[in-house]
């Protein structure tokens, strides 16, 4: 089974809540970006994704703004699921940008990265990559391998909002280059449902547009063990 929950924040308590228990050997987690365990690349957070390891399932992440982009990109890409991903541990994949993987049937488009409400003073404090906005290369490539698929996934994964709710958006949500690319992604590809983690809530805005902070969301695939 394939489940999306949002933000982690490189909080570990998460993995012991209530929700995620639901996970077994075999499933898939998918993280609405800030996946948060690469930020300093210390012994302790090494030993914190060595926990993570542990699991049974696999962890998946689109990145998020609250990503440390050096650290991230260290990491060697390799081929997974049909789409290109960095492999952190494992069991443990950063989902990259402008890819398409195929997972139990179903195909996934992942398109990380964007702006927060409290970008201003990350960059004041020093701890804001411009990385974390996408740039022209990584949204021709997502084109690119839509247009392969005949602009047809299931599912969409971001970080950044989708991004017709209008009047439903905080500013800082709204009109930005990752919106204007979204609401054309939304006119040309054709979609099951879109979810996304950055506004921190637990909001189905309508049926195919979902926000995901805490909880945790089962997606209908082809698996049928259970």
């Amino acid at each position: 089974m394939i489940w999306v929950t949002g933000d982690i924040h490189g909080d570990l308590s998460r993995f012991q809540a209530s929700p995620l228990r639901h996970l077994r050997k075999g499933d898939s987690l998918v993280i609405c970006g800030d996946f948060g365990f690469l930020w300093n690349g210390t012994p302790e957070e090494a030993k914190t994704l060595d926990k993570l390891t542990r699991k049974k399932y696999q962890i998946l992440f689109v990145d998020g703004t609250h990503e440390n982009f050096d650290l991230l990109e260290s990491y060697p890409v390799e081929d997974f699921c049909g789409g290109k991903a960095r492999r952190i541990r494992d069991n443990i994949f950063h989902l990259m940008r402008g890819q398409v993987y195929t997972m139990e049937g179903r195909r996934f488009f992942t398109f990380g990265g964007g702006e927060g409400e409290d970008t201003l003073l990350r960059k004041e404090t020093g701890t804001y990559w411009p990385r974390s906005m996408p740039n022209i290369d990584e949204m021709k490539e997502g084109v690119d391998n839509l247009r392969q698929v005949g602009q047809k996934v299931d599912y969409i994964i971001t970080h950044a909002p989708y991004p017709n709710l209008s009047g439903q958006l905080p500013r800082w949500a709204e009109g930005n280059t990752l919106s204007i690319y979204f609401q054309e992604i939304e006119k040309n590809v054709r979609y099951s449902k879109w979810c996304f983690g950055s506004l921190h809530i637990n909001r189905s805005y309508t049926s195919r547009h979902q926000a995901l902070f805490d909880d945790l969301l089962r997606l209908p695939t082809d698996d049928t063990r259970r």
